[in-house]
């Protein structure tokens, strides 16, 4: 199986970010990791995280952190443009933007590549790969809809995290879940089982 491009921005919502490369290392899946500039700052701003730049040392760090050794990882410096995964010659099931900041859609939107995860995105456009974008903002103004409907006219998938009630959820790693696995269902995953809608109780 190629592998999943994740990028991660600096929106506010980095655990899904995290629950979601947690995930996808345990069900043995390969994982191209970005993590933009502005969302190593959110991480240290909101968690008090400080997660390493250099690609081998941030690698180690996720492996320690997630508590996970199966699958494939491999991170990059968030303005290597120079990285295998910014050709659109290097296969991949497809890419994830999580969360994904109003500032990323409307570079991507107006095909402006000012890192790698701009770039990759662009790529997948390009290439008609899937693109999910997880946007974490709200309200949405008219500039930012129109951005995401001309995003969603070019091929890519818009999935803003949006929690539900009906899986009863108990905790917010109970919501969190919810969110990272329906994310991927746009890319044909399950990733951990689910309590899906079957209608209303009889």
């Amino acid at each position: 199986m190629n592998p999943y491009v994740i990028g991660v921005t600096g929106a506010s919502a980095q655990q899904i970010a995290e629950r979601s490369l947690q995930l996808l290392l345990r069900n043995n899946r390969e994982v191209e990791l970005i993590v933009s500039r502005g969302a190593y700052k959110v991480w240290k701003a909101e968690s008090g995280i400080n997660i390493p730049v250099s690609p081998s040392k941030q690698e180690a760090f996720w492996r320690d952190r997630l508590k996970v050794n199966t699958g494939s990882l491999k991170c990059h410096h968030w303005n290597d443009n120079s990285a295998a995964i910014a050709s659109g010659s290097f296969q991949t099931q497809g890419m994830v933007i999580v969360p994904c900041t109003m500032g990323t859609v409307g570079r991507i939107c107006a095909g402006v590549a000012l890192d790698l995860i701009e770039r990759c995105a662009d790529v997948h456009l390009k290439e008609r790969r899937p693109l999910i974008l997880a946007p974490r903002e709200m309200p949405w103004s008219l500039i930012h809809l129109r951005n995401l409907t001309q995003l969603a006219e070019a091929g890519a998938r818009i999935s803003p995290p949006i929690p539900a009630w009906y899986t009863k959820p108990q905790s917010l790693e109970d919501m969190v879940d919810f969110l990272v696995i329906r994310l991927f269902d746009g890319l044909g995953e399950s990733l951990a089982p689910l309590d899906r809608w079957s209608g209303p109780q009889r």
